[in-house]
């Protein structure tokens, strides 16, 4: 009886522990949830195989990464992600009872047997070729054995200066060039890199742009609150001269000297600068001494014929100055302390034609004075209104200027009816030029065209914010006015 009480008491004590163990294991599981993303770019990655030590269940990560292990057994775990290519990445999870753990995988491509990218081969332009425009895409080829993403940089050199640009960054296999140089023999070269292996270089290939062409206009256009400059030809195709960070505006050509000539903006003050035809080769011509008035959009300089040298002002004096920036000499002072706004020197360099005005722009007087700074003739004096465009005639027998016939005046210099005038030194008169203006509109900035039989102007609204157009008319023939230029002003016709 003893013995059969001491096995019923061993049953019943396996009886106690077998249903504490069940109710124990059914709170001993938790959850693990995840993410696996790439360690490059951060975008989440599919088809990743997830699996743990000590073992648990293995999932793979959906299309947005994510993956969810259930019924894990509390404990201290290893979860592991693989996937072909990459480096595989433990993080350590402690499972608690009915709680859910997280993990964010970033994995890394494995470059233990990556393969660099493949030398690019330089597409376009073709290697050598020659009269490319001054605005054009290189284009390239390159692949990778690993499908690694693949980055470019682009180093372009060029014959005419020691400028060297680095392109980098590069997504696509193109990059879009703009604003080259005429007539400039380009180098350039291209470098794929995969982020795994050394850069991969091609080889150089050149190009060379077409000349630049034969242009006879020059004008501004406003871009970005700035005045750049252009030339055109004859049929009406346009060119950048300037940049558009840079504030540039009435422009001069000579062609003695086979330069432009134009304001620029220099920290505070303006000043005069020159350059080539196809807008290379700037230079400073002015420094100790800037050009001013009493505003700068309507002040202007002149050339002499042969190019060698400028006048121009600085408030109430007129200096004279070489193109090199060399022998500043001031030549005239107004003798009632009056502004000088405008000049023009004439071809056979005997006269001047100066425009001032005080400092609000209005009393305007027009004078001539010759090289020794003595005023030879009065044109014009005692008009209200504005008055500009000076302009000689190739003989010097004539002047053309423009004069708001209203007279009328305010603090913004608006003008309301400005017509073209010229002035005759055989008859000592003036007289107004018909150009079939349009009620309500102002010509201004007014100049001969190398024929002198036609004339070059702006035209524009009276109310001082509508676009500026550049119009031609012949002297004294009906219905020839027409529209050259939209949009542009401060035009030049050599």
């Amino acid at each position: 009886m003893k013995y059969l009480y001491k096995i019923a008491s061993v049953l019943f004590l396996l009886f106690l522990v077998s249903c504490s163990e069940e109710k124990i294991g059914e709170s001993e599981f938790g959850t693990v949830t995840g993410k696996v993303v790439s360690a490059d770019t951060f975008e989440p990655m599919e088809n990743v195989k997830i699996l743990s030590s000590p073992t648990s269940s293995t999932v793979f990560t959906d299309e947005s990464g994510k993956f969810t292990v259930s019924n894990v057994k509390v404990g201290e775990y290893s979860f592991q992600a693989q996937k072909d290519g990459y480096v595989a990445k433990f993080e350590a999870v402690t499972i608690t009872a009915n709680n859910t753990s997280e993990i964010v995988f970033e994995l890394s491509k494995s470059t233990a047997n990556n393969k660099p990218p493949t030398v690019p081969v330089l597409v376009s332009p073709i290697d050598n070729s020659t009269a490319q425009a001054v605005s054009l895409d290189l284009t390239w080829t390159a692949t990778d054995p690993n499908n690694d993403v693949l980055t470019f940089k682009v180093t372009l050199r060029n014959d005419s200066n020691s400028d060297v640009k680095i392109f980098e960054n590069i997504k696509e296999k193109k990059l879009t060039l703009t604003d080259l140089l005429f007539g400039t023999k380009y180098y350039w070269q291209v470098e794929v890199n995969d982020g795994i292996n050394t850069p991969v270089l091609s080889t150089i290939s050149a190009f060379t742009t077409l000349q630049f062409p034969t242009t006879r206009y020059l004008f501004v256009k406003k871009i970005s609150d700035n005045n750049v400059i252009f030339a055109a030809d004859d049929t009406g195709k346009q060119y950048q001269l300037t940049s558009t960070d840079k504030n540039s505006w009435r422009p001069r050509r000579n062609n003695q000297a086979q330069k432009i000539a134009f304001i620029a903006t220099n920290g505070s003050q303006n000043d005069i600068y020159t350059m080539n035809f196809d807008g290379t080769g700037i230079k400073k011509v002015t420094s100790s001494v800037p050009i001013a008035g009493f505003n700068s959009d309507y002040i202007g300089y002149s050339w002499n014929a042969s190019g060698s040298e400028f006048i121009y002002p600085s408030f109430d004096k007129l200096y004279r100055i070489n193109s090199d920036g060399s022998g500043l000499t001031k030549i005239f002072q107004t003798p009632n302390g009056k502004f000088i706004s405008e000049c023009d020197w004439s071809a056979d360099g005997t006269k001047i034609a100066l425009k001032v005005n005080d400092a609000n722009g209005y009393n305007a007087e027009v004078y001539v004075i010759d090289t020794s700074g003595t005023i030879t003739a009065s044109i014009l004096s005692g008009q209200p209104g504005a008055v500009g465009g000076l302009n000689f005639s190739v003989t010097g027998l004539k002047l053309i200027y423009t004069r708001d016939v209203t007279g009328f005046e305010n603090s913004t210099y608006r003008q309301l009816d400005t017509r073209i005038f010229e002035y005759s030194f055989v008859t000592s008169s003036s007289y107004q030029i018909v150009t079939e203006k349009i009620s309500g509109t102002n010509d201004l900035d007014v100049r001969y065209a190398p024929n002198e039989s036609e004339l070059i102007f702006t035209n524009t609204s009276n109310d001082g914010i509508s676009a500026k157009n550049i119009l031609k008319t012949s002297i004294g023939v009906a219905n020839s006015r027409v529209v050259l230029f939209s949009g542009t002003s401060m035009p030049d016709w050599e």
